[in-house]
């Protein structure tokens, strides 16, 4: 029978979890800003896609990339859950659906019943 004592170093785990906390803040970062990315062109593609000015055919296809960009957008989230934890990913989800703006001047004109049908 083998019997061994385990070692971190020996199965392969460092000792010291977390070598280079500078990078990982930073690669968190950069995450945050690649989602808060995402949710700028989230919103603004709500908000033309809602547009009464936008035709049809321009409307299915603004819908059709507003799929795509809201599942990008969960992708990223849950890459950024994988890679740093779930509280940190919630917590970069929350900052940026609270800081990301988009300015009016980048917005089509909005009717009053135009804000039903946004969706984020």
């Amino acid at each position: 029978m083998f019997t061994a004592i385990l070692d971190a170093n020996w199965v392969g785990l460092d000792s010291d979890p977390d070598p280079e906390p500078e990078l990982e803040k930073a690669t968190l970062a950069a995450s945050r800003d690649e989602l808060g990315g995402l949710r700028f062109l989230i919103v603004l593609a709500a908000r033309w896609e809602s547009s009464k000015s936008v035709d049809p055919e321009c409307r299915a296809e603004l819908h059709m990339e507003l799929e795509h960009l809201h599942a990008l957008y969960f992708e990223k989230i849950d890459a950024i859950a994988m890679r740093f934890g779930v509280q940190k990913a919630m917590d970069a989800q929350k900052e940026v659906e609270r800081t990301v703006k988009v300015p009016r001047s980048m917005m089509p004109a909005i009717s009053p019943d135009d804000h039903e049908r946004l969706y984020f």
